[in-house]
C-alpha cells in the first residue's frame, strides 16, 4: 500500500537506533560512566537544591494557610462598618440643617479619567451626573487624556449636553500627558473650583456607580473625621462571558468577601483597588481609538485633605492607587470597607488583556514593597500590630509568596519530584494544605464551586506571570515601570456585546502562542508522563491536567475570540 513506505521506514530507522544503542551500552560506550556521574551531582547537587527549595515553598504553604485562616475568620467575625461607624443619613441627626454645609450636603468633586473611552464614555458620564445629589454641591470632573480628536469631541459634546440639563461638569484635558492617570488626577485637583471640595469620588470610565452611592458612603467620612477613604465593592457586568472571567469574578469576589472586609475590621487598612488591561506602552503615548486608560483606584471616596496630607498622587510606581493608600495609612488614617455598596464594572475578557493587568498589579504591589518597607519599618506614626500587618501580611505574604508557592511548588517543585527520587514531598505539604486553602476560597463562592478544578488550574497558569512580575518588582527590572492601558467593550447586561477586536481568532499562530507557556507544557508532560511509567504515586494525573491548561492558554485558546 502507498503508507507502507515511509512507515516501514519509521519503524527500521527506530529498530536501527534501538540496536545500536543497546551495543553502545554492552560496550561500555561511555554509558555507565555517565549514568555514573548524573548519579553523583543528582545525589550531591540537584537533589539537595531541590529538597532546599521544597522546604521553603512548604514553609510559605504554611504562611498563606495562616494568612487564609486569619482572613477567614477575620471577615466572618466582622462587625458591619454602620454598627462601627457613625453612618446615619445627613440631616438625620437632631439640630442637623441639611442645607449647612458640610453637615448637610458637603461639597463633592467626582473624578473621571478618560483615555480614547469611545465605548463607555456616555455610561459613564451619565452615572456620575445620575448620583443622587444636590446639584450645586457636587463637581463632575471629566479628565480627558485622550489622542484621538473624534473621541475628545464626542466626550466634550457629551459633557456640554449634561451641563445644558444643569450639572456642574467640567472638561478638562491637558497638553501633555505626564504620570498618565495619576498626573491627570494630580492635575485636576489643582484647578481653582476644586478649593471649595471636601470629598473626591474616583471612577473609572467602566464604572457605573448607582445613583445612591455618595448618599450611602458620604455620611462615614462626615460623621467619622478619622475615616479618610470608603470603598464600595464591584459588581461585574460580564462574569458569564466565558469562563477566563468566571474564574476572575471568583478571584475578586474573594478579595472583596475576604481580604478586604478581613483589613477593614482588623487595622482598617487595605489597598485602594484599581483595575487596568490590555495593550502596553512605555513612557510614551498611544493613539489608538481601540485602547483605553490605565487605572488607578476606583469606586471609592477620598477625603481631600488625607490625599494631601499623604503628599497627593505619585506615580513612581505602577500602583499609585496602593500606594496613595500605604501613604495616608502610615499618617494614621483609617479605612473603611462598605460591602453592600456595589459599583458595576467590567472583568477583561481578552487573555493578552489579563496577563498584562497580572503583571501590572503583581509587579506594581512588589516594587511598592521595596520602596516603602524601610518606610513602613521606621515610621512612629501607626503601632507596632499595623506596622507588622503591613509589612507581612499585606505586603511579604499577599503581595510575594501568594503569586510565588503556586508556580514554585505546584508547577516546579512537585513535578521534579518525580524526577528526583531522593527528594520527598509530604502529603501535608502537597494534598492537605492546598485542599484547606481550597475550601476557605470555595465557602465564600458557594455559587462558583463547581469551577474550583478550572480556577486552581487556571490560577496555576497565571501565577507563572505573576511570579515573574514580582522578581522584576522586588529587583526593578527593566520592565518594572510598563504601563497597561485597559480594553473597555462596554458590556453590560442591557447592551448586545461588543465584538472582541484585539484578539482574531483567524490570526497566525505564532500571534496568539505564547512559547513560555508551551514550552512549561511540554516540560509539564515530561514530568506526568516519567511518573505514569516509573513513579510509585499518582501525581501524573495532576501533572497532566496542569499541563494541558498550560497548553490551552499557551496557544490562545481561552477567552471569548477563540470559542
Amino acid at each position: 500500500m502507498a503508507g507502507e513506505g515511509p512507515a516501514s521506514a519509521a519503524a527500521e530507522l527506530l529498530d536501527g537506533s534501538l540496536l545500536l544503542l543497546r551495543r553502545w551500552r554492552a560496550a561500555g560506550g561511555g554509558g555507565r560512566e555517565l549514568l555514573g556521574a548524573w548519579d553523583a551531582v543528582r545525589a550531591g547537587v540537584v537533589a539537595p537544591a531541590l529538597a532546599a527549595a521544597s522546604g521553603a515553598c512548604l514553609a510559605m504553604s504554611a504562611m498563606l494557610l495562616a494568612e487564609a485562616l486569619f482572613m477567614a475568620a477575620a471577615s466572618l467575625a466582622r462587625r458591619r462598618p454602620e454598627r462601627r461607624y457613625r453612618a446615619e443619613p445627613l440631616g438625620a441627626c437632631d439640630g442637623e440643617d441639611e442645607e449647612s454645609g458640610l453637615l448637610g450636603y458637603p461639597m463633592v468633586l467626582v473624578q473621571i479619567p478618560m483615555y480614547n473611552e469611545r465605548e463607555v464614555y456616555k455610561l459613564s458620564i451619565a452615572a456620575a451626573c445620575g448620583l443622587s445629589w444636590p446639584s450645586d454641591r457636587v463637581i463632575v470632573q471629566v479628565l480627558d487624556d485622550s489622542t484621538d480628536p473624534t473621541v475628545k469631541d464626542l466626550v466634550e459634546l457629551e459633557c456640554k449636553l449634561w451641563a445644558k440639563k444643569g450639572k456642574n461638569v467640567k472638561y478638562e484635558v491637558r497638553n501633555n500627558r505626564k504620570g498618565y492617570k495619576a498626573g491627570a488626577l494630580k492635575e485636576g485637583m489643582l484647578h481653582a473650583y476644586v478649593q471649595q471640595c471636601d470629598f473626591l469620588a474616583v471612577f473609572d470610565a467602566d464604572f457605573q456607580p448607582e445613583a445612591d452611592f455618595l448618599i450611602r458612603t458620604i455620611p462615614y467620612l462626615v460623621r467619622n473625621p478619622q475615616i479618610a477613604l470608603v470603598q464600595a465593592r464591584w459588581e461585574f457586568v460580564n462574569p458569564n462571558e466565558c469562563l477566563m472571567t468566571r474564574i476572575q469574578k471568583m478571584t475578586l469576589d474573594y478579595h472583596f468577601k475576604v481580604e478586604q472586609e478581613a483589613g477593614s475590621s482588623t487595622f482598617a487598612f487595605f489597598g485602594f483597588n484599581g483595575m487596568t488591561d490590555t495593550s502596553l506602552f512605555k513612557n510614551q503615548p498611544i493613539h489608538s481609538p481601540e485602547l483605553t486608560y490605565l487605572t488607578s483606584g476606583t469606586a471609592g471616596v477620598w477625603r481631600i485633605s488625607a490625599i494631601k496630607e499623604a503628599g497627593g498622587w505619585d506615580d513612581r510606581t505602577t500602583v499609585e492607587d496602593m500606594d496613595l493608600a500605604v501613604r495616608a495609612g502610615l499618617k494614621g488614617w483609617k479605612f473603611v470597607y462598605v460591602g453592600d455598596v456595589k459599583v458595576k464594572s467590567e472583568l477583561p475578557s481578552s487573555l493578552k488583556a489579563y496577563r498584562r493587568q497580572q503583571h501590572r498589579w503583581t509587579c506594581g504591589a512588589a516594587n511598592l514593597f521595596r520602596k516603602t518597607g524601610k518606610e513602613i519599618l521606621l515610621t512612629k506614626e501607626v503601632s507596632f500590630w499595623r506596622k507588622l500587618y503591613l509589612l507581612y501580611s499585606f505586603f511579604f505574604v499577599r503581595k510575594v509568596v501568594a503569586h510565588v508557592v503556586p508556580f514554585m511548588l505546584y508547577c516546579v517543585v512537585i513535578p521534579l519530584s518525580v524526577l528526583i527520587p531522593e527528594v520527598t514531598i509530604p502529603a501535608w505539604g502537597v494534598v492537605y494544605i492546598p485542599t484547606t486553602i481550597t475550601l476557605l476560597y470555595a465557602i465564600r463562592n458557594p455559587s462558583s464551586i463547581h469551577f474550583i478544578p478550572f480556577w486552581i488550574l487556571y490560577e496555576n497558569v497565571m501565577s507563572f506571570h505573576r511570579t515573574k512580575a514580582t522578581f522584576i518588582g522586588l529587583l526593578e527590572f527593566g520592565s518594572v515601570n510598563e504601563w497597561v492601558v485597559t480594553e473597555k467593550l462596554g458590556n453590560s447586561s442591557k447592551t448586545e456585546p461588543v465584538p472582541q477586536i484585539l484578539e482574531r481568532p483567524r490570526c497566525r499562530f505564532w500571534g496568539r502562542w505564547t512559547m513560555s507557556e508551551v514550552l512549561f507544557a511540554v516540560f509539564l508532560f515530561t514530568c506526568a508522563t516519567y511518573n505514569l511509567v516509573h513513579g510509585p504515586d499518582l501525581y501524573f494525573i495532576y501533572i497532566y491536567l496542569q499541563a494541558i491548561t498550560f497548553l490551552i492558554v499557551g496557544t490562545g485558546f481561552c477567552g471569548p475570540s477563540n470559542s
